[in-house]
């Protein structure tokens, strides 16, 4: 009778603990935002909780649930050129101590990919590796040695961040917080000669390379393409030589671009040489209309497949065109195409901002609220979208 005794006791124990388990991962991952704030287990797979690595859902950091729960509080809902940077000067102090901690982390993480060995390119090794397999496919094990190339820490990305201000992107991993003044903070500390730096950008190429397939394409549309309009610091190239960095070399460039420029210039002058191969210059504007051959995200976009690697970038200065062309990747396209296609997103969208009004001028529409909203909505639809300076 005792031993039958103890074993009921343990099932009953062993059933509490499952049932416990299931609630509290369901109320993890579908709680309404302002009502979640539960510790991450401990537990790792390939450098991600377990909580997350299972996740199919957006989990914004900590940070970023405070910014949005309390954008019209903040001032962000104004079309009045609210000052985005006061969060970094005069925030309460769990936000700000929150964000203390963070630019530590950034700082960390900028040092370590300065100090990253630059790899060669990843696809060649996934297609070798490919052809080795005696399967003649492209196994979990060869996979998984090639992605850890890309760690800029042993224990993966998350082992940079301690204070945990990180979101998580189901389909790319770990990625920034949305924070405004919609760039790089030190911008708002240090000065103006942080304005175009991608210093801010977080990207977690490990968890990136586990999606390339032998046969993906690495394809980058360029709205905006100017080669010139920031002088020699080109910020799309910078961008470009850091997937570089990390093994991502892009098979396909398409750059649109409204000011015109020769060929001849930008071939021989602007566009550094590597890039020859595989650069397309279109020196037209994009079409906002769904469906027009000039709307990059149905000429080109749709022309592509969910096993390739496809980065969108959205800067012309002109927001009754470059609207319309963001909220078009929310609503998805045809059957949701574009949030099963896009891998990355990166646009500026020139909202009312106190600090950059001299040089937004009349491209201004809309609140930092707005756009909160707007990037959030998107990494919530799968695409891992981020401000561009």
């Amino acid at each position: 009778m005792a031993l039958k005794y103890r074993n009921k006791k343990r099932a009953t124990l062993v059933c509490t603990v499952l049932i416990l388990s299931v609630i509290l991962l369901h109320s993890f991952l579908y709680a309404p935002i302002n009502k979640v704030d539960v510790k991450v287990s401990a537990r790792m797979e390939d450098g991600i909780p377990m909580i997350l690595a299972i996740s199919n859902k957006y989990i914004p950091s900590k940070s970023e649930k405070y910014i949005l729960e309390h954008s019209t509080d903040l001032g962000y809902a104004s079309e009045n050129d609210p000052m985005g940077c006061d969060i970094w000067k005069n925030a309460n102090d769990s936000l700000a101590n929150d964000l203390k901690s963070y630019q530590t982390d950034i700082d960390r993480h900028t040092a370590a990919i300065k100090e990253f060995k630059a790899l060669p390119d990843l696809m060649k090794k996934i297609i070798k590796s490919s052809k080795e397999d005696a399967s003649g496919g492209y196994t979990n094990t060869s996979r998984d040695k090639i992605c850890k190339l890309t760690r800029l820490h042993p224990d993966g990305l998350q082992a940079l961040f301690p204070s945990n201000q990180l979101s998580f992107t189901p389909s790319s991993g770990y990625i920034e917080p949305l924070l405004p003044p919609m760039r790089d903070s030190k911008f708002c500390t240090e000065g103006k000669r942080h304005l175009m730096s991608l210093d801010y950008l977080v990207h977690d190429f490990e968890r990136m390379c586990r999606n390339l397939k032998p046969t993906s394409k690495r394809v980058l549309i360029d709205m905006g393409a100017s080669l010139s309009f920031h002088g020699n610091a080109q910020p799309v190239v910078e961008l470009l030589k850091l997937y570089e960095k990390f093994g991502f070399s892009f098979d396909h460039i398409y750059g649109f671009e409204i000011k015109e420029t020769p060929p001849k210039v930008v071939y021989e002058t602007l566009l550094p040489e590597k890039y020859l191969p595989s650069y397309h210059w279109i020196n037209v504007g994009v079409n906002h209309t769904e469906g027009h051959r000039l709307n990059p995200l149905h000429s080109i976009l749709s022309k592509f497949d969910e096993d390739d690697f496809i980065v969108v970038k959205l800067d012309i200065d002109t927001s009754f065109i470059e609207i319309p062309l963001a909220h078009q990747l929310l609503e998805g396209g045809t059957d949701g195409i574009y949030h099963k296609l896009v891998d990355h997103f990166y646009f500026e969208h020139h909202v009312h901002l106190g600090e950059l009004k001299r040089n937004w001028h009349k491209s201004m529409k809309g609140s930092i609220k707005d756009s909160l909203e707007l990037f959030y909505g998107l990494r919530e639809k799968g695409i891992p979208s981020h401000f561009w300076p």
